[in-house]
């Protein structure tokens, strides 16, 4: 994807990758590295399950509940215990070399929303999950699709934007979409990091979406460039 059909703002970053399971067929616009935020929630689920696949037991009780926190709500709290669980920057690394993430680096100083990732990894670890998966067995699959697809309201902006019945409702479908968004404000700019990655299906098929956005003056103008860059990767 050499160029995306939309306008970038000045002083804005943006990587957007696209993937259609179907054909296999991928592209990605733009080789940024960016901070993860709080779509790492998936790398750190996808290495919770694999470290319960080598040990051939299913999640605990306790598990289930920070992951489903986790990743429907985006409680931090529950991130955190569970990054810690796994192993910290060094458990996730493991996981993500597993996985076939080359470019991706756990956050230092137990700073998970600062794993440093690229569009092209976000698409390969939604590979797997999405699945087939030579790593991730069909129960951790499906476990991750069910949490991301059902993700609680006010959380569903991103890349369903590109989805069945949007932009009016996002997802029209309650299959249409299934996916894990991150944000954050840098202190030290009060500039916007905003991100969206999962999976959209309408009437071609799914497409598979990561689109990491940094510089953006607010989270709204975060959230309508991520939006547009993901019908424009559609489109493409």
């Amino acid at each position: 994807m050499a160029e995306l059909s939309m306008a970038v703002p000045e002083g804005v970053r943006l990587s957007v990758g696209v993937l259609d399971p179907g054909s296999g067929r991928s592209a990605v616009y733009g080789d940024g590295v960016h901070d993860t935020a709080s779509v790492v929630k998936v790398g750190i689920l996808a290495a919770l399950l694999l470290r319960a696949q080598d040990a051939g037991r299913t999640l605990t009780a306790a598990e289930r509940e920070r992951a489903a926190d986790m990743i429907r709500r985006s409680d931090n709290g529950s991130a955190t215990a569970l990054w810690h669980a796994i192993g910290g920057a060094s458990g996730l690394d493991t996981a993500h070399h597993r996985l076939g993430l080359t470019a991706t680096v756990g956050g230092a100083h137990g700073y998970w929303g600062l794993t440093r990732t690229t569009a092209r990894d976000q698409l390969t670890l939604l590979q797997h999950v999405f699945g087939p998966s030579p790593v991730l067995d069909a129960a951790s699959r499906a476990y991750l699709v069910q949490l991301m697809g059902s993700v609680v309201p006010e959380q569903r902006w991103g890349i369903s934007a590109a989805g069945p019945g949007a932009p009016e409702n996002g997802c029209a479908r309650k299959d249409g979409c299934a996916l894990k968004n991150g944000w954050f404000p840098r202190d030290a700019t009060g500039r916007w990091v905003v991100h969206s990655v999962g999976r959209v299906s309408g009437p071609d098929g799914d497409r598979l979406l990561a689109v990491l956005t940094e510089g953006t003056a607010s989270h709204a103008e975060g959230v309508a460039l991520v939006e547009s860059a993901a019908r424009a990767a559609v489109r493409a």
